[in-house]
């Protein structure tokens, strides 16, 4: 059974804990750098990007996690995750992780009462998740070798680049675990490998 981290410096953790266990991996919330070493992929769950910026720079994550990537251990970014992934942010000078090859834009549907849910066709993954989106940021370029998942109103909310998974949307937040299976799918996949 692979082991998964999510991060849980801030945001939806345990949903996201709920949601491994659901897909036949294990969970582990990680609060300490040490903890990654033991993990064969992690969720960056949603929150707030700023906020989780700051905490993940008080604990020292931010080189180790960059690293975690690098190794080739799947990273999966959910909403705030996926900015924290991503090379570029449109109006920011610097990324924060900045692993993921695309550009993504923040709050781009919104703010908090025009939250929404749609349902999308999530190529490999579902022809129909209801997905749940909350301040959700998009994705406004993509790399060549980044492949595109899921579209909501001709706006990327999906994609998939070698080791690295992100979604706009709250995956968390439905009893649809189609996603997160996708994802413990990339883990094993990864970890054959690295074997």
């Amino acid at each position: 059974m692979v082991k998964i981290g999510v991060l849980g410096l801030q945001g939806a953790v345990r949903e996201h804990v709920c949601s491994i266990e659901a897909s036949g991996a294990e969970a582990v919330v990680v609060k300490k750098v040490e903890q990654l070493e033991a993990l064969d992929g992690l969720i960056l769950p949603g929150g707030e990007s700023t906020t989780m910026r700051r905490l993940v720079d008080l604990y020292g994550f931010m080189e180790p996690l960059r690293e975690f990537g690098r190794q080739g251990k799947p990273m999966f970014g959910t909403c705030a995750g996926l900015i924290m992934l991503a090379k570029e942010i449109v109006g920011y000078d610097e990324p924060h992780i900045g692993l993921m090859d695309i550009t993504v834009e923040r709050n781009s549907f919104g703010r908090q009462k025009e939250s929404f849910e749609a349902d999308l066709d999530i190529k490999d993954v579902s022809d129909s998740y209801t997905a749940v989106f909350i301040r959700a940021p998009h994705i406004v370029s993509v790399g060549a070798e980044t492949e595109i998942l899921a579209e909501c109103d001709g706006r990327i909310v999906a994609a998939k680049d070698r080791n690295f998974l992100g979604c706009s949307f709250h995956p968390e937040l439905t009893d649809d675990h189609s996603i997160t299976r996708y994802f413990v799918d990339m883990v094993e996949q990864a970890k054959k490998v690295q074997v």
